[in-house]
């Protein structure tokens, strides 16, 4: 997400995270306009209890078999991508309907990355600039995601928290072999900086930990292999990038932001792949709204012609 949509995250779409230990139930306390606060436990999904759980359409690897094609979002706050945008189910089917012209012989695979940590432009009580979203919405859309056949990625914006205790923080879902992670750097700010007010970075060795952790989520529960995405909007956003490593089970995706016509979204496409490593696979993003407010929409045929070839294809 760009930086000039810093201001249309809302704060009141998520609710601070807490300690828990790994399958705990997690209290919610939600609050509509006009009423008083209601408290509910929400369960966990139920973990795979079969010994070789199989991704939500088959096999134990993702490529070169799916194209994955998802949509992005929260929902309360449509400015951050069109997953937030009216029911659930109607927004899955349409994606599913608008992938069919990506496949390009081969089979779709829907998901659904839901913004999970929010980054905000106030520290909150912790300091981090961001907030969690409460486990009930994360088990609402990873339900959706089941009654399709697709995947769930838990997509994080830190603020000034570490990607690694982000991710860490939501392993209770990551045990399922159906969810995975992505990383939005451009939110990952030091101490003294503001998100949205800079670009965030972060580094290859940091990329490389969280891996390496989905790594051993992987290898101890058998799962499925496990998409890692991680998007990027200029280069100086992942610095010393050859230091994230090849891990088994977890498949790496470089998702390439970048707002604007055709010719600069390809220019910003192959700048930002420049320093690609060769077993990290390649993804793109389209901006519904910003990008068609600048030049025509890419079509399947424009964004199946890059170079590399995209197996990953989001829509904000």
């Amino acid at each position: 997400m760009p930086v000039s949509l810093a201001v249309a995250v809302v704060a009141a779409c998520s609710a601070p995270g807490e300690e828990r230990p790994p399958g705990a139930t997690r209290t919610t306390t939600t609050t509509t306009p006009g009423t008083a606060s209601a408290t509910t436990a929400t369960p966990e999904p139920a973990s795979a209890t079969e010994a070789a759980a199989e991704l939500p359409r088959g096999g134990r690897e993702l490529f070169p078999r799916y194209r994955l094609f998802g949509y992005s979002g929260a929902p309360g706050a449509p400015g951050l991508g069109r997953l937030g945008l009216g029911d659930l189910d109607e927004r899955v089917a349409e994606m599913e309907e608008r992938g069919e012209d990506f496949r390009r012989g081969r089979e779709l695979l829907p998901v659904l990355e839901l913004i999970t940590s929010i980054v905000h432009a106030v520290p909150g009580a912790d300091g981090t600039y961001r907030t969690q979203q409460p486990d009930s919405l994360i088990a609402a859309h990873l339900a959706a995601a089941r009654r399709h056949d697709g995947l769930l990625l838990l997509n994080i914006q830190p603020g000034r928290a570490d990607f690694i205790d982000e991710v860490r923080d939501y392993e209770h879902f990551l045990v399922e072999p159906d969810v995975g992670v992505a990383l939005d750097p451009e939110w990952a700010v030091s101490e003294g900086q503001v998100p949205g007010r800079v670009y965030g970075r972060t580094t290859g060795a940091e990329l490389d930990e969280v891996a390496a952790y989905l790594a051993e989520l992987v290898a101890e529960h058998d799962l499925p292999e496990k998409v890692l995405v991680y998007h990027q909007v200029h280069r100086s956003v992942v610095r010393d990038e050859h230091q994230l490593g090849r891990h088994d089970g977890v498949a790496v995706v470089k998702s390439v932001d970048g707002i604007g016509a055709p010719p600069d979204k390809v220019n910003t496409y192959h700048r930002v792949n420049e320093d690609t490593p060769e077993h990290v696979h390649a993804g793109f993003k389209l901006f519904y709204e910003e990008d068609a407010a600048m030049g025509p929409l890419m079509t399947a045929e424009e964004v199946l012609a890059l170079r590399p070839r995209p197996e990953y294809v989001l829509f904000e």
